[in-house]
């Protein structure tokens, strides 16, 4: 199961890292620190897509097999 859940990690970071910056760059306000937010979003894109990657695998897991 790790070995699906890093493998979902890295598509789901890469994803949500990503959007997240996609927003930073797209919004004004937020545009004016971009350089000190883009890492800041990019980071916790990585980070908030770790569990959703074991929650994922978990899924695949436990699913019936049809």
């Amino acid at each position: 199961m790790l070995k699906v859940a890093v493998l979902i990690w890295i598509m789901l970071g890469v994803t949500l890292a990503g959007s997240f910056v996609t927003v930073i760059v797209t919004v004004p306000s937020l545009y004016a620190d971009g350089m000190r937010l883009i890492p800041l979003v990019a980071g916790a894109g990585f980070l908030l897509a770790m569990p959703l990657a074991f929650l994922v695998a978990k899924r695949i897991y436990t699913s019936p097999r049809h």
